[in-house]
C-alpha cells in the first residue's frame, strides 16, 4: 500500500462509519415492520412506501415541492444579478461584498429565522413601517404563511445560490466577451450567448445548493410556517420524535434521498455539457 492510500484510509473509514451505514440503517428500517411499541420488526415489507403515496402524503409532497422551487426561482432571480454586480465590481468591493454576503452565517440558524419571526408579526416592523406609511389601515396577516416560509427560505439559502455563481462568473475569459463584441453583439447579445451559458455550472450547483436544504428544512417550516405549512422534513421529523414510526420515517427519507439523486444527477449532466461547450 503506497503513501497516497495510506492517507485516504482516515477518510474512508469516516464515510463507512459515518454515511454509509447510518443510509444503510435507515434503508433497512424503511423496509421493516413496527411493533405495538415502536420497535422494529424483522419482515420485509414495502407497506411503508405503499403508505408514502395515500393522498394525505402526496398533498405534503406537492407542497414541499412547489415551496422549494419557489424558493429556489426567488434565489436564483436574485442572486444571479448581485452575482453578476459583484463579479463586474473591482477586487476591493468584491472582497466587502462577499464578506456581507457571508456575514449571515456566523450567526445561528434558529436566531436568523427566530428574526423574522419578530419582522413578520402583526405587531413587528414591518406591519408598523407600512402602518407608518398609511399604507394599509390594519396589520397584515403575514406570519404563519406560505409566504413567509418562502421568505425565510430565500433569506437563509440566498449565499448557497450567489456564491457558486460569482464564481464561476469572475472565472470567464474576458476574450471570449471582447470576440463577441468585435463580432458585433450587443451587451444583451453577449450576456445570453455567451455568459450566461458559460455561467451555467454555477447556476446548477446554486439550483442544488437552494433546493436541496429547502425540500428537506423543518425549522423554517415550523417556525414561519406555525406548523400549519408541513413540509416533508416536517413529516420526517414528526414520524421519528412524536409518532415513532421510524419505519415509516425512513420510508421517506429514502424517497426524498432518491428524489434529490436523480435532480443531482440531471443537474450534473447538464452543467457538464455547458460547461464543457459554453453553448446551449
Amino acid at each position: 500500500m503506497n503513501k497516497k492510500n495510506i492517507l485516504a484510509v482516515p477518510y474512508v473509514l469516516w464515510a463507512i462509519l459515518f454515511t454509509i451505514v447510518p443510509l444503510f440503517i435507515v434503508l433497512l428500517y424503511s423496509f421493516t415492520k413496527r411493533d405495538a411499541f415502536g420497535g422494529m420488526i424483522f419482515s420485509l415489507t414495502f407497506e411503508n412506501y405503499k403508505m408514502f403515496f395515500e393522498p394525505i402524503y402526496l398533498n405534503v409532497l406537492w407542497r414541499s415541492l412547489r415551496l422549494s422551487l419557489y424558493s429556489t426561482i426567488a434565489c436564483f432571480m436574485i442572486g444571479y444579478p448581485m452575482a453578476y454586480i459583484i463579479s463586474k465590481s473591482d477586487i476591493k468591493k468584491q472582497s466587502l461584498m462577499i464578506m456581507l454576503f457571508i456575514l449571515p452565517l456566523w450567526t445561528n440558524f434558529l436566531l436568523r429565522t427566530y428574526a423574522w419571526m419578530v419582522v413578520l408579526r402583526e405587531q413587528g416592523a414591518l406591519n408598523e413601517l407600512l402602518l407608518l406609511l398609511g399604507i394599509i389601515d390594519e396589520p397584515l396577516q403575514l406570519l404563519y404563511t406560505n409566504g413567509a416560509v418562502i421568505m425565510g427560505m430565500v433569506y437563509n439559502f440566498l449565499p448557497f445560490m450567489v456564491l457558486p455563481i460569482y464564481s464561476v462568473l469572475s472565472k470567464i475569459d474576458k476574450s471570449l466577451l471582447e470576440a463577441a463584441q468585435d463580432l458585433g453583439a450587443n451587451s444583451f447579445s453577449t450576456f445570453i450567448k455567451v455568459i450566461f451559458p458559460l455561467s451555467f455550472p454555477g447556476v446548477a450547483s446554486g439550483v442544488l445548493m437552494v433546493f436541496m436544504p429547502a425540500i428537506s428544512t423543518f425549522v423554517i417550516s415550523d417556525l414561519l410556517g406555525g406548523g400549519q405549512t408541513i413540509l416533508l422534513g416536517n413529516l420526517i421529523q414528526n414520524q421519528f420524535m412524536m409518532a415513532r414510526n421510524w419505519q415509516f420515517g425512513s420510508a421517506i427519507s429514502m424517497i426524498m434521498m432518491v428524489m434529490i439523486v436523480l435532480s443531482m444527477g440531471y443537474l450534473t449532466k447538464h452543467s457538464s455539457k455547458e460547461g464543457g461547450t459554453g453553448l446551449w
